[in-house]
């Protein structure tokens, strides 16, 4: 059964001190603040070397851990997607990125209506392509209306644009796409991943998010900041939990760590 994740919030107070008063009043704020520490089954197992760290030494860490994994095919890619997006409404169905639309899992195609492989981190960012490896990695392969998809091309991650047509209200604009608000914290965490798992001691690009956009070919994703933003604005859902289970259970047997701790994205960046 999945993990299941004690989440838990902290709450700021101020004292706020007048010339009259001698004493300060505590009072708490209208806002959250970021995430605290979450606790998963994991902890004591699969994360146990990483608890406790920070920045690079967090990073690392977590490379090590998530770079130990079952890869499979291009091929395999679409029926994998069938089971780890799975409409939980309709089990003939999947749930396509960025729109939002549940479409049957029979249309998975090229053509007009179909639904397609979407790379989240662009294919052409570190020019990986479709190989078994980046190319392949579930953790950031999701998918997508097939105009969507191509609308989004290889486009950096970044806020404004005009309404992607059928987009769920994905925007987009000349040198970046922003998905609709409830797909932006999985799209972020999904970067963020690759950004830990593909770290260039194993053939491919180092991957790295920044924050330009126009990144092209080169092994880059932008925003940072943006990424950063929708990451905290948008937690993770029991979806995306579903899904980062599925492919730990069933197909690669590693973990989207910035699902399970959301607050590791503050750690490192």
């Amino acid at each position: 059964m999945p993990a299941t994740l004690i989440r838990t919030r902290r709450w700021k107070t101020v004292a706020l001190a007048t010339a009259t008063v001698l004493a300060a009043i505590a009072i708490p704020t209208m806002t959250a603040t970021p995430a605290g520490a979450t606790t998963t089954a994991y902890d004591s197992t699969y994360y146990k070397d990483a608890i406790g760290k920070t920045g690079t030494s967090l990073k690392s860490s977590l490379h090590t851990i998530i770079s130990s994994q079952t890869k499979i095919s291009y091929s395999a890619v679409w029926d994998a997607l069938k089971v780890t997006d799975q409409d939980p409404n309709n089990s003939s169905n999947v749930i396509l990125l960025y729109s939002g639309v549940s479409r049957a899992k029979s249309l998975n195609g090229g053509d007009v209506g179909d639904w397609n492989r979407e790379h989240v981190w662009a294919k052409s960012h570190g020019d990986f392509g479709e190989a078994t490896g980046p190319g392949t990695d579930l953790h950031h392969l999701r998918p997508a209306d097939v105009q969507v998809n191509s609308i989004r091309g290889n486009l950096d991650f970044d806020n404004g644009g005009s309404a992607v047509t059928n987009g769920g209200g994905s925007t987009v604009d000349s040198d970046s796409f922003a998905p609709r608000a409830a797909d932006r914290g999985d799209v972020a965490r999904m970067i963020l991943y690759m950004a830990v798992r593909y770290e260039g001691d194993d053939g491919w690009a180092d991957l790295e998010p920044n924050e330009k956009v126009g990144n092209g070919s080169n092994p880059f994703m932008g925003k940072l900041s943006v990424l950063k933003a929708w990451s905290e604005a948008d937690p993770p859902s029991a979806f995306e939990e579903k899904r980062n289970q599925v492919i730990y259970d069933t197909y690669q047997h590693n973990r989207n760590p910035f699902i399970d701790h959301p607050e590791w994205v503050e750690a490192i960046w």
